[in-house]
C-alpha cells in the first residue's frame, strides 16, 4: 500500500463530465450528481484503511451538504481484479450497509480518475455551482485511524463556504490515502 497526498487545489478548474454505472443500476453524469450550490466528487473504495476510517463521516457530511444544496458522487476506480474487496458486488453491499446518500459508481476504464487527476482514496474534489474546483483537501484529521470526535470538519466547512459564496478556502490541507490501484 503506497500512501499518497493530493496536490494543491487548482481553483477554477472545470469538472470533467462522465457517464458511469451506479450500484443502483442507473447511469450517472456530472449534471445528475450536481446540486444547485455545488458538487462533491470523491474517489473512494472499499478496501482502503484510510477510507474505512472515515466512511461513516463521509456519509454524515454528504447528508449535511445535501441540505445546503451540494450534490455528491462517490467513484470507485481501483482495479477490482487485483483488489476483490473493491468488486461491483462489494460496492453494492457497502452502499446498502452504510446507507450511502450519494450515488456510488464504478470507473471501470479508470478514464474518469485519470481525467480528474485522482491520486488516492479518499480524494475529494469540491466544486461550486458553476462546477469550478474550489476544494481539494482532507475530510478531517483522520488518517488510517478515525480522528477523535469533535475535530474540525475540514471538508464540510469548506463546502459550506463554497455553497454560500461560490469560493473555497485559500488554505487547504491535502487529503491522504492509498494510491489508486491502476490496471496494468
Amino acid at each position: 500500500m503506497v500512501r499518497m497526498e493530493t496536490p494543491v487545489c487548482a481553483f477554477g478548474w472545470q469538472a470533467p463530465d462522465f457517464e458511469l454505472a451506479g450500484v443502483d443500476g442507473k447511469q450517472y453524469s456530472l449534471r445528475d450528481a450536481a446540486g444547485p450550490n455545488g458538487l462533491l466528487v470523491m474517489f473512494i473504495c472499499n478496501h482502503c484503511p484510510y477510507v474505512k476510517a472515515v466512511i461513516r463521516r463521509i456519509v454524515r457530511d454528504v447528508n449535511d451538504l445535501q441540505a445546503l444544496g451540494v450534490g455528491a458522487i462517490a467513484i470507485m476506480a481501483n482495479d477490482p481484479t487485483e483488489y476483490p474487496e473493491d468488486s461491483f458486488d462489494n460496492m453494492k453491499r457497502a452502499a446498502a450497509e452504510l446507507k450511502f446518500p450519494m450515488p456510488y459508481v464504478l470507473d471501470q476504464s479508470q478514464a474518469v480518475a485519470k481525467a480528474y487527476g485522482a491520486v488516492c482514496t479518499p480524494d475529494f474534489f469540491g466544486f461550486n455551482g458553476r462546477l469550478e474546483l474550489q476544494y481539494r483537501g482532507r475530510l478531517d484529521q483522520s488518517r488510517k485511524e478515525t480522528a477523535p470526535e469533535g475535530v474540525r470538519r475540514d471538508l464540510f466547512e469548506a463546502m459550506k463556504q463554497v455553497a454560500t459564496s461560490g469560493r473555497g478556502p485559500a488554505e487547504q490541507i491535502p487529503s491522504m490515502g492509498c494510491s489508486i490501484k491502476w490496471k496494468a
